[in-house]
């Protein structure tokens, strides 16, 4: 991680103390202020990530989690992804 960098880093770096990652979490801070996971740049990316990430503070992963949510409201699994791949996944996917 670097500050400045273009890609808003978590911990020490998202701090008032480091310009929150100079400035590079400023919009993930502003669209997310209760969300605390360790990877920003998983919010949004198109693919629904599931824990912390798949939360109303974190927009239901910036939107990614919306249609799964929506298929399987009461599914709260880690990996959404890994739900009707095709395998036969065990413990909370079964």
């Amino acid at each position: 991680p670097s500050i400045g960098d273009g890609e808003c880093d978590t911990g020490a770096y998202n701090t008032e103390s480091c310009g929150f990652d100079g400035g590079d979490c400023e919009v993930f801070n502003t669209m997310y202020p209760g969300c605390g996971i360790s990877s920003p740049r998983y919010i949004g990316d198109g693919r629904c990530d599931g824990g912390d990430y798949n939360t109303a503070e974190c927009g239901f992963d910036g939107g990614d989690c919306l249609d799964f949510n929506a298929m399987y409201p009461e599914c709260a699994v880690v990996q959404p992804r890994a739900v009707g791949d095709g395998e036969c996944d065990f413990g909370d996917y079964n």
